[in-house]
C-alpha cells in the first residue's frame, strides 16, 4: 500500500496551520529529552520577606553550563501591562553562557530589568520578563502561610503563576548571536536555549511562592505541593511580533511541518498493531477530553473551536472503540478523521497518534533545524519560462486572487516605532503603508509571474534582476518552495479575512503550548510545561506527562 505525504495545498492553508496541536516533535518536549541526563540545581536564591531579590539556576553536564538568572522587582498594579509596550514587569530573566560571577550579577541586575532599555552581552544567550497573575499568586502565597494547600480549581482554570510577555533571543539587544552556539550538540533543535529559559523560570515562580509564604508565617507555612507545582506551567502573552517569523524562514518552516507529515505518513504506514497500541491510544484520548475542560477563554472564537473539538472527539471516540483491529488501522482511523472531523480535532488525533510510537517519532525532532544560508542563493541561469511553470505548479493558489480589490489587499505589515515589533494595519484608514514588510508573499509572486511572463522566452533570471530587484525576495521564495515543499503558508497574508492568530497558534504548537486563550484576533495566551516534571524529577521524564490527567 502506498501512502504520501499528505501534500501542501492541504496542509499548508492557515485554517489547517492555526489547528495544530502540541506533540511529541514540540520543542519543550524535545528539550526536556534531550537534557533530562543534565544536573538541574538552585545555585543561589537572595529574596526579601516580601520575594524580591534575585536567584539563579544551572543546568550543567560535564564542564557545559547554562544559568537562569531571574530578578524579582516590586510593581505597583497600574503599571502591570502584557503589551508590548510595558517597560516594567514583575519578573525578568536572562539565560547566561555560564555561571555569571558577582560582578556579573551586579550588571545584570541593572540592566536586565529594564529589558529592551538596558545593556547586555554576548554573555547572555536570551532574554525575558514575566508578570504575575496576582489573584492567583496571593491565594497561593495566602493558603500556604496558613499552613494550607490552595484550591486547585482556581488554580488549574488559570494554569500558572506568571506568564512571560516575550522571550528574546539570536542577537537581540546585544545578546549572543546564533552562531556563537550553533555547533553545540545540545543546542542543534530549534528554540534550545528559549525553552530552557522558561523551563527554568517555571521553578522560579514555584521558589517564589513557597519563601513569600514562609515569610509571612514562618510556624504555620507550608510549601507548595509537588502534584499541584506539577499540573501548573508558566503562561505566555503573544502578539503579533511572533507572526512575521513563520512567513520570514520558510527553509525552517518546511522542516517543522515536513518531520510531523513524515511521522504521520510512518504511523498510517504501520500494517499492523497490538491490542495495548489501542489502549495506549484510548487512554490518551479519554485523558484529554477531560484537560479540555481546563482550556478557559472568553473568546467566541475559540470557545467555537473548544467546543467542536469535544463534539467531534466525542463522535470520533464512539467509533474509535467499535472499530476492529485489522490491517492498516491507523491509515483507516486518519482518513476516517481527515473526512469527518473539523481541522481542529483532526490535528488533534494525530498528534495523539504519535504519542503511540516514541520511536518513530522522536528520531525526527533532529531532522527540524536546517542551514538556511544553503537556499539563500538565486540560480540566475535558470530560465525564466521555467519559473513560471514553477509558479503555476506550487502557487496556483495565488494566481486567481485579484489584487485589485480593496479586501485582498486590506492590510500591511510594518515594525513599530517604539518597539521595533512587528505589526499589522488597515492600509486604507492608516498610515504607513509605504513603509510595508515584504510579507505580502502571495501578491507579490503573483506580479513577479506576470513580469517574468512578459519577457523573451527563453530569457534567464539573471537578465531580469539586472533591470529589476523589486521580486528579488519572492524569487528567492520560489527556488526554496521548489525543493522544500512545505515552505510556504498557502493563504493571502494581507487580505481583510486573515485572522493573524492563526499564524500565532502553527509556532506555539511546535513550541508545545496548550490552553490556547485569544484575547483578540492578533494575541493569545497560552500555558507551556504544564504537568511537565519538576526540576528536581527530570531525570525519571519518560515524556508522558502532556497527557496525564490535571488533577
Amino acid at each position: 500500500m502506498e501512502i504520501n505525504l499528505r501534500k501542501p495545498e492541504f496542509v499548508m492553508k492557515l485554517d489547517r496551520l492555526g489547528s495544530f496541536h502540541q506533540s511529541k516533535l514540540s520543542f519543550l518536549r524535545s528539550f526536556i529529552r534531550e537534557f533530562k541526563d543534565w544536573d538541574f540545581y538552585n545555585h543561589e536564591l537572595i529574596l526579601d520577606n516580601k520575594g524580591f531579590g534575585h536567584g539563579i539556576y544551572v543546568v550543567q553536564k560535564d564542564e557545559k553550563q547554562y544559568s537562569l538568572v531571574c530578578f524579582s522587582n516590586h510593581l505597583n498594579d497600574n503599571d502591570r501591562s502584557d503589551r508590548v509596550i510595558a517597560t516594567k514587569w514583575d519578573a525578568s530573566f536572562v539565560l547566561f553562557d555560564g555561571i555569571p560571577t558577582q560582578e556579573d550579577i551586579q550588571r545584570l541586575k541593572e540592566n536586565v530589568p529594564l529589558q529592551e532599555q538596558g545593556r547586555v552581552s554576548e554573555k547572555e544567550l536570551c532574554l525575558s520578563r514575566a508578570n504575575k497573575s496576582v489573584r492567583v499568586f496571593e491565594h497561593v502565597v495566602d493558603s500556604l502561610s496558613k499552613g494550607q494547600q490552595p484550591d486547585t480549581s482556581l488554580l488549574y482554570d488559570v494554569g500558572y503563576l506568571y506568564r512571560t510577555t516575550a522571550v528574546y533571543g539570536s542577537g537581540k539587544f546585544g545578546l549572543a548571536d546564533r552562531i556563537k552556539i550553533q555547533d553545540r550538540g545540545e543546542l542543534k533543535g530549534p528554540f534550545r536555549l528559549e525553552m530552557m529559559l522558561v523551563y527554568l523560570a517555571r521553578q522560579f515562580t514555584f521558589d517564589i511562592v513557597n519563601h513569600v509564604a514562609y515569610e509571612r508565617s514562618p510556624k504555620d507555612a507550608v510549601k507548595l505541593s509537588d502534584d499541584i507545582a506539577r499540573n501548573l506551567g508558566i503562561g505566555n502573552s503573544t502578539g503579533l511580533g511572533m507572526a512575521p517569523f513563520i512567513v520570514n524562514h520558510p527553509a525552517l518552516l518546511n522542516q517543522w511541518i515536513r518531520a510531523k507529515e513524515k511521522a504521520l505518513q510512518a504511523i498510517r504506514l504501520i500494517s499492523t498493531i497490538e491490542e495495548n497500541e489501542k489502549k495506549t491510544f484510548q487512554s490518551y484520548l479519554t485523558t484529554i477530553q477531560e484537560n479540555i475542560k481546563y482550556w478557559k477563554t472568553d473568546s467566541p472564537y475559540q470557545i467555537e473551536k473548544n467546543n467542536q473539538l469535544l463534539k467531534d472527539l466525542k463522535e470520533f471516540q464512539e467509533y474509535f472503540l467499535n472499530l476492529p483491529i485489522e490491517k492498516s488501522f491507523w491509515n483507516t482511523v486518519y482518513l476516517w478523521a481527515e473526512q469527518n472531523t473539523k481541522p481542529e480535532c483532526c490535528e488533534f488525533i494525530v498528534s495523539l497518534m504519535m504519542e503511540v510510537y516514541p520511536d518513530i517519532v522522536e528520531p525526527l525532532s533532529y531532522e527540524m533545524s536546517i542551514d538556511e544560508e544553503e537556499y539563500f542563493d538565486i540560480d540566475s541561469s535558470r530560465n525564466v519560462d521555467d519559473v513560471c511553470k514553477l509558479i503555476e505548479q506550487q502557487y496556483a493558489w495565488l494566481l486567481d486572487i485579484n489584487f485589485n480589490q480593496k479586501e485582498n489587499i486590506f492590510n500591511f505589515w510594518y515594525y513599530s516605532k517604539n518597539k521595533q515589533e512587528p505589526r499589522m494595519s488597515d492600509r486604507f484608514s492608516e498610515e504607513g503603508s509605504d513603509l510595508e514588510l515584504p510579507l505580502a508573499i502571495a501578491r507579490d509572486i503573483q506580479s513577479l509571474y506576470r513580469e517574468l511572463k512578459t519577457m523573451k522566452s527563453g530569457s534567464d533570471v539573471g537578465s531580469y534582476l539586472s533591470k529589476n530587484q523589486q521580486y528579488r525576495h519572492v524569487l528567492r521564495r520560489v527556488f526554496i518552495c521548489e525543493k522544500l515543499p512545505y515552505s510556504e503558508i498557502q493563504d493571502n497574508t494581507i487580505s481583510k479575512s486573515l485572522i493573524p492568530v492563526d499564524m500565532l497558534r502553527l509556532k506555539l504548537s511546535f513550541f508545545g503550548a496548550t490552553r490556547f486563550d485569544p484575547r483578540s484576533d492578533r494575541w493569545v495566551r497560552i500555558t507551556m510545561y504544564q504537568g511537565a516534571p519538576l526540576m528536581k524529577e527530570i531525570k525519571k521524564s519518560n515524556d508522558t506527562w502532556s497527557y496525564k490527567k490535571i488533577a
